[in-house]
């Protein structure tokens, strides 16, 4: 299946580049090809978040997108999806594995959980398919027209798992007008980040698009573990995607078909032992991040294979449109690493760190076998009055596998397997939906939505340890959760004027049950029962200033009952899934663009979250070597009740300047952002240690556009983290104090080709 991949990706990746070389047509991303608007005011920005294609400003719901130059200028330096981090109002996004299994976070709700099976309360849509597991939301972003992300509960329209909210991409549609564009950059470390696409009419009828990506960056990371030093060990990576869709347009119908393929063959994020100085937040003086102390580093490698197909028909009955959605994803990954983040250890005589090493870890996780099929089928109204609706029927079918893997570092220097555990996990999830749409008046507008959904997974997990390694023996346990729930919303939408909205919406939504048996290091797999929210929320939408201001604001207070939340480390490198009594999240948020003339436009976001868990029993297992400032109890575990949730800020803020200029016969262009956010703490309970700081990272570029016939040229000069700040964002807690830290200062070049 593994040559399969590579082979239709290299198939894809050919056939792109020779059209390239025969001249087949460039053309700008989708986002450059918006109709054009007056010069001195802002574009029209058009969204599905409700499954249409409406103004975004007249949608109730709370939605921010991004495309055109803030997604070019975000994505630059070879990024994967966590660009979008603190880039949209109460949007974060982190991850423990690197290039792949994102974890999102809406309004200071999601998952810190790392295991393979792992459910998210913020669901990601790529093309109107919903991507379950976490390495499916790795998918590289290129050609993309533009991102949505919506706030708050969305379990009607787009069903499970959305309690906290839901990002949705779409990519370039085919068209029939021969079109695309190339482009490459080389930056910081040697990397060089290439992507383009192509596409036009086959027929008058059906048209063609294939996009490809091409990411490299080779390993510069040094180890200097005393016995195994190399240079460039890790920090590497290769990632290759593609994608090809075909578009057929009938009087009645369409048929859109997308099939996309990625292979990445890298290292794992870097983890740094003992480099917070003890009782600080601080990273220790002598810290480099191009610097590991690792006694497995030449033994780190993660590679992620994906593939996935998608149907898209619909057929238009003038007051109906029917559309049908079947599609298919399947991923393959192999991650191992240095968990530890150092050397030796504690019981070796002589030969530990760097600082204190209880004992060594070095584990592997990986997927050798996932499908997910999914079916939604939808009918919707297109009348000229009142009333206009949607019904429709959803399926979900995971088959998954998951290998878990422990090595002995301590007999055996070339790290022994001494355990293994296979999971085996089968979810099947049905609903139907419906949405309402009635106008009372010209001034106001009344949505009303319901949905059941009926959820059910079967778990098994069976383990096999070499016996000098406790617990001893083997150990089979199966577990089946099964939930069904009503999810609902109500929303209405009132014009005070011409220019300004102003819009309410109650949502109730649900994660169905979840199951985590990584029971490598115990002996007990935990669940946690569904979680529900009830979420309320009010809101203004305005243009001002004759169309040279947009103004959105929102503000919002939720409840959840029984939120699945994950206990990661403490004590054992597995995690424990639980359910709290009742957590409550409010704040406000602040989305706004500006024409401040005809050379310059300013963009600035703001979002203030408080979470807090209200539960009196409530408590966890705490880190090896940490200072914990949570009230312990008896039994030696921190007390939960009253903290904040983990990787939650409370403040989210995003500016963004354009400045462009008539020169010669091009353009001068200058685009700079800084983005804010507040602490955040990296684990349940709270301590000194993990605590991360406020992170400030501003991101300049700069370039020249010119034209030449059918021909559009750009060169560009670009830096991401301009002053380099580097800090902890993640830990592992239960060995001693190990940290991951934010990407370095990346300074980059780009070349870009356009054709019409």
């Amino acid at each position: 299946m593994k040559a399969m991949k590579r082979s239709t990706l290299a198939t894809l990746v050919n056939a792109a580049l020779l059209s390239a070389v025969a001249g087949t047509s460039f053309s700008t991303i989708a986002a450059e090809q918006a109709p054009a608007v007056k010069k001195n005011q802002l574009e029209v920005i058009q969204v599905t978040a409700r499954k249409r294609v409406e103004n975004a400003q007249e949608v109730p719901v709370a939605v921010s997108a991004l495309q055109g130059d803030s997604l070019d200028a975000y994505s630059s330096a070879g990024m994967d999806i966590r660009f979008m981090n603190a880039k949209i109002p109460s949007l974060s996004i982190e991850s423990s594995f690197g290039r792949s299994f994102p974890r999102f976070y809406v309004r200071g709700l999601g998952n810190t959980d790392f295991d393979l099976n792992a459910s998210q309360p913020v669901s990601l849509v790529v093309d109107e398919v919903v991507q379950e597991n976490a390495i499916l939301k790795g998918f590289p972003v290129f050609d993309v027209s533009r991102v949505e992300v919506l706030r708050g509960p969305q379990g009607t329209l787009f069903g499970r798992n959305t309690p906290a909210g839901l990002v949705k991409f779409d990519s370039v549609k085919p068209s029939q007008e021969f079109e695309g564009y190339g482009s490459v950059s080389y930056g910081s470390r040697g990397a060089v980040d290439f992507e383009g696409a192509v596409g036009g009419g086959l027929t008058d009828r059906l048209s063609t698009r294939v996009s490809v990506l091409w990411q490299d960056k080779d390993d510069y990371i040094d180890n200097r573990a005393p016995g195994f030093e190399q240079k460039d060990a890790l920090g590497g990576y290769t990632d290759k995607a593609a994608r090809i869709q075909f578009l057929y347009e009938g009087d009645d119908f369409t048929g859109l078909f997308n099939y996309h393929v990625r292979d990445m063959d890298g290292k794992p994020i870097a983890f740094f032992a003992n480099s917070i100085k003890p009782g600080t937040n601080d990273l220790v003086d002598d810290f480099k991040n191009d610097v590991v102390y690792h006694d497995a580093a030449s033994r780190a490698t993660q590679q992620v294979e994906s593939e996935g197909a998608s149907l898209k028909l619909e057929w238009d009955f003038n007051n109906h449109t029917l559309t049908s959605i079947s599609a298919w994803e399947s991923a393959e990954i192999y991650s191992r690493a240095d968990i530890d983040g150092g050397y030796g250890a504690s019981y070796i005589p002589g030969y530990m760190g760097p600082g204190f090493i209880p004992f060594s870890s070095e584990s592997a996780d990986g997927i050798p076998d996932h499908d997910q099929y999914t079916q939604e089928l939808r009918l919707s109204s297109n009348f000229a009055g009142d009333v206009n609706y949607q019904v429709g029927v959803f399926y979900f079918d995971e088959a998954l596998t998951i290998e878990n893997y422990s090595y002995d570092t301590f007999s055996s220097p070339a790290g022994e397997l001494n355990g293994y555990v296979i999971q085996q996990q089968d979810t099947k999830a049905w609903a139907v939906f419906g949405s309402i749409d009635y106008t009372i008046s010209d001034d106001l507008k009344v949505t009303a939505g319901l949905r059941y959904s009926d959820d059910d997974k079967e778990f098994s997990a069976n383990r096999t340890l070499d016996p000098r390694f406790p617990p001893v023996g083997p150990l089979a346990i199966k577990r089946d959760v099964s939930d069904d729930h009503i999810s609902w919303d109500i929303s209405t939408s009132y014009k005070v004027n011409d220019d300004v909205n102003w819009y309410t919406r109650i949502a109730n939504s649900f994660r169905a049950p979840s199951l985590q048996g990584r029971i490598l290091f115990g002996d007990e797999v935990t669940t946690a029962k569904s979680e529900t929210v009830t979420s309320y929320e009010t809101g203004i939408k305005s243009d001002v200033l004759d169309g040279q201001g947009r103004v959105n604001a929102t503000v919002f207070y939720y409840t959840m009952n029984d939120q699945q939340l994950t206990a990661v480390g403490g004590g054992a490198n597995f995690n424990r899934l639980l359910n709290v009594d009742k957590t409550t999240g409010y704040g406000f948020e602040l989305d706004s663009e500006w024409v401040l003339s005809d050379e310059l436009n300013a963009t600035f976001n703001l979002s203030y979250n408080k979470t807090e868990l209200k539960d009196n029993d409530l408590a966890v297992a705490v880190c090896a070597q940490c200072t914990v400032t949570d009230p312990i109890n008896g039994s030696g575990l921190a007390v939960l009740n009253g903290n904040s949730l983990p990787h939650a800020p409370e403040w989210i803020s995003n500016f963004t300047l354009r400045y462009t200029k008539e020169l010669a016969d091009g353009e001068f262009f200058a685009y700079g952002d800084v983005s804010y956010r507040s602490k955040i703490n990296f684990f349940l309970y709270e301590s000194v240690e993990f605590e991360g700081k406020p992170l400030v990272e501003t991101g300049l570029r700069a370039g020249y556009a010119w034209a030449d016939g059918d021909y559009e040229y750009q060169v560009s000069a670009f830096v991401r983290n301009l002053f380099d700040e580097q800090q902890s964002i993640g830990g592992v807690d239960f060995n001693n104090n190990t940290v991951m830290v934010n990407e370095e200062r990346y300074v980059g070049v780009e070349f870009k080709v356009n054709f019409f």
